[in-house]
């Protein structure tokens, strides 16, 4: 059993910048999210507002920001507990940055997820924690496997729609592993809970897509699959029963809000000079 590390590896891990990045002055995150969630509201998609910040920031690798944000979403003044919205709606808000960093996991994987899921936990109020799901509702098993995959399936295909078998094959070339571990993933993760589930937190179809949107966006460097999930979002506009929000995201000009919003964001949490924005 090994109990301790050898002081040479011990010293080698705190080479390498192996910690998270700062959070940005909490005057400046707070002025870019009040302006981003009032041109949200314009349009009554604040939800799309939360999952952006909630997913930039988390892709950021800004933990202490992601706490910073519950906190700006949840009172009138940032500062000040008392000034905190009523349980029932500082739940939903929670349940959602939940939601939005569990989904963010395909896309920038597991290990940003968790320090932020950390640090949004560390945020909650115990009310709000008690008040949370605490029982897991995608357990797969021989009876739900089949319907797992005929939602990743259907998502794949809302997404990809039509080079959705040409791509399915090209990433099955791959690996033969690789396509099936995806659309479980699409499946048992990303893909909506059924609104009749009534499921805490659920995002939309075209609130998934604003997920993948702003992680691959604020993650940099992954054109092509940012431009496939910009795709996906556009496409949830053909969805039965948007509400006014996800038919503005998924509209052309709500959807280049999303793309902006993020960079607004994200430009903030690590600063201009970190992957500098091409303005247009």
């Amino acid at each position: 059993m090994v109990a301790h590390l050898p002081p040479v590896i011990k010293q080698l891990l705190t080479l390498r910048n192996p910690g998270a990045f700062s959070s940005p002055p909490t005057r400046a995150l707070n002025s870019v999210l009040h302006a981003t969630r009032s041109e949200a509201k314009k349009h009554g998609a604040e939800n799309g507002w939360l999952v952006l910040s909630t997913c930039t920031l988390l892709t950021a690798n800004t933990p202490g920001a992601v706490g910073d944000l519950y906190r700006f979403a949840t009172r009138s003044n940032p500062s000040a507990p008392e000034t905190r919205l009523p349980l029932a709606e500082s739940l939903d808000i929670a349940a959602k940055m939940r939601e939005s960093s569990l989904k963010s996991s395909i896309f920038i994987g597991v290990p940003r997820t968790i320090i932020s899921l950390a640090a949004m936990t560390e945020a909650f109020e115990e009310d709000v924690k008690d008040g949370l799901r605490k029982d897991s509702h995608r357990m797969v098993n021989a009876g739900n496997v089949d319907m797992f995959v005929e939602r990743g399936r259907a998502l794949w295909k809302s997404i990809y729609k039509p080079q959705d078998e040409k791509l399915y094959n090209k990433l099955g070339g791959y690996h033969p592993d690789f396509i099936t571990f995806i659309i479980q993933a699409y499946g048992v993760v990303l893909a909506p809970f059924p609104a009749a589930d009534q499921e805490q937190g659920n995002l939309s179809r075209a609130l998934g897509s604003v997920v993948g949107t702003a992680c691959l966006r604020a993650e940099t460097r992954v054109g092509p699959q940012l431009t496939s999930h910009v795709f996906g979002l556009l496409k949830a506009r053909n969805v039965e029963g948007l509400d006014e929000g996800d038919k503005w995201l998924s509209s052309d000009e709500g959807t280049e809000w999303v793309i902006r919003s993020v960079d607004k964001i994200y430009d903030v949490a690590r600063g201009p000079g970190e992957e500098p924005s091409a303005k247009l």
